[in-house]
């Protein structure tokens, strides 16, 4: 199974962003896919969730800002990233919980893309 993000990009404070990860591979279907980020010097945190069911989590610092989305039919999740600030830099990770054709089940990582917010 193969994640590719695409989206990211320098933006100014108050711009706005759309990451996309296209999931890939002997995919049966997918459960949870969430969004990551890491900015230099810290951990990676969670930014968001959403279900197969499309309910959705966020972490406080984003809410009201990133809407996350999925497209089951082509395994793809989105991260709409408005009023983006400076903070907001990182390099974001998308993530999959996959159940493959076999039924086995695999947790899968996107490359990376970075994320810069300045003037």
């Amino acid at each position: 199974v193969q994640l590719v993000e695409s989206g990211g990009g320098l933006v100014q404070p108050g711009g706005s962003l759309r990451l996309s990860c296209a999931a890939s591979g002997s995919i049966f279907s997918i459960n949870n896919m969430d969004w990551y980020r890491q900015a230099p010097g810290k951990q990676r945190e969670l930014v968001a969730v959403i279900t197969s069911g499309g309910s959705t989590t966020y972490v406080d610092t984003v809410k009201g800002r990133f809407t996350i989305s999925r497209d089951n039919a082509k395994n793809t999740v989105y991260l709409q990233m408005n009023s983006l600030k400076p903070e907001d830099t990182a390099v974001y990770y998308c993530s999959a919980d996959v159940i493959l054709t076999t039924r086995a089940r695999l947790g899968s990582w996107g490359q990376g893309t970075q994320v810069t917010v300045s003037s």
